[in-house]
């Protein structure tokens, strides 16, 4: 990798938002990186934004939901070699505050839908075929925690 290539990197915050059986939103990514894969609500840090409250504003953005009790996970070092991209990525995880709220998609040009996951079906989506009906391209970021993070058993909050 030839590093002139790469933008210098950025902050990025993925947020697992739980609802009440501990499942978390997928999204299906669309117009920008990562078109077609799939990837958690989240985006990147503002000037001076805390980490959980860039995880909430982002979340309402895009989902209309809210979420309460964020906390930190962890972090991937995601470089994007074809996009020319380089981030840092901050995982957090919420409880939504209404446990009936539905997410809407308030980004239909950023996402084509959610849907609920557990975090045992996106570790069996990065081992799949992509002949497999089963199969989804997860958006770098999140094989990421896969690859980088073995020992991560998943967003479970206390």
């Amino acid at each position: 990798m030839n590093p002139k290539t790469i933008a210098s990197p950025k902050v990025g915050v993925g947020v697992f938002v739980l609802n009440i059986d501990g499942r978390f939103l997928l999204g299906k990514r669309k117009g920008s990186h990562g078109h077609g894969t799939w990837a958690l609500p989240g985006g990147h840090l503002e000037a001076g934004e805390s980490f959980e409250d860039c995880a909430a504003r982002e979340v309402l953005e895009e989902t209309n939901l809210k979420i309460k009790d964020v906390q930190y996970l962890t972090v991937t070092n995601d470089v994007m070699v074809a996009e020319g991209k380089h981030y840092v990525t901050v995982w957090v995880a919420g409880k939504m505050v209404d446990a009936e709220a539905t997410p809407e998609n308030l980004e239909p040009e950023k996402c084509e839908v959610w849907e609920w996951v557990t975090w045992e079906e996106v570790k069996e989506y990065v081992g799949r075929s992509v002949t497999d009906p089963n199969y989804r391209a997860l958006f770098i970021p999140l094989q990421n925690i896969v690859a980088q993070r073995p020992e991560f058993a998943g967003p479970n909050l206390v």
